[in-house]
C-alpha cells in the first residue's frame, strides 16, 4: 500500500511539471505571435498615415526593417547622397 501512495504522489509532481511546461511554452508562442502581430500593425498604420501626409512609405517602412531586408537596401542605395570629402 506504501508503494502505490508514493507511485501516485510521484505520477501527480510529474504531470504538474508536465502541464506547467506546457503552459510555458503555450504563453511562449502566444507571446511572440502577439508581438510580431502588433508591430506589423503598427508599421501598417504608420505606412497609412505617411501616405495621407506625403511622405514616401517605403522609407517609412525601412524605418522599421532589419539590415537584410533587400528592398530597403536598395532603396538607400539609390536615394544615397554623395559623400561628403574631408578636405584631405
Amino acid at each position: 500500500m506504501m508503494v502505490l501512495g508514493k507511485l501516485k504522489e510521484f505520477i501527480m509532481h510529474d504531470t504538474v511539471f508536465v502541464v506547467s511546461l506546457l503552459i510555458s511554452i503555450v504563453t511562449l508562442i502566444v507571446s511572440v505571435v502577439f508581438y510580431h502581430y502588433s508591430e506589423l500593425k503598427s508599421v501598417e498604420k504608420n505606412v497609412e498615415s505617411a501616405i495621407v501626409k506625403g511622405i514616401d512609405p517605403i522609407a517609412v517602412r525601412c524605418a522599421y526593417a532589419n539590415a537584410h531586408d533587400n528592398v530597403c537596401i536598395a532603396y538607400a542605395a539609390s536615394h544615397q547622397t554623395a559623400p561628403v570629402k574631408t578636405g584631405k
